[in-house]
């Protein structure tokens, strides 16, 4: 499909899930990781003031910079790493095929 994309989740036993992701719904990625079961609290609802959608991107097919709100909330979270975005924040497109993240959430 053309609008459907595959975004791949890091277990935390190393195994790659993957999980497919209309484009052209305008979901961010934290609504499609929570709607798939994972366990995201999202307690701001996807306004990137909580970090409970915090990931680290492991394979980024070209995502946009992170914006000032996104990078001081990322600032606050102690398990912070060169490669730390929030969910609610990275809204899927066609060209971020193949994005491949680990879920960090709040801790």
């Amino acid at each position: 499909m053309e609008n459907v994309i595959t975004v791949l989740v890091e277990e935390p036993d190393g195994n790659q899930t993957p999980i497919e992701v209309p484009t052209d719904m305008n979901l961010s990625l934290m609504e499609v990781l929570k709607g798939s079961g994972y366990p995201i609290e999202a307690t701001c609802g996807g306004m990137a003031l909580c970090a409970t959608c915090h990931v680290e991107v492991l394979k980024d097919p070209g995502l946009d910079e992170a914006h000032d709100a996104e990078l001081e909330m990322l600032d606050m979270v102690p398990n912070l790493t060169d490669n730390s975005r929030l969910a609610c924040q990275i809204h899927p497109r066609n060209e971020f095929d193949g994005l491949t993240v680990r879920i960090l959430g709040d801790h």
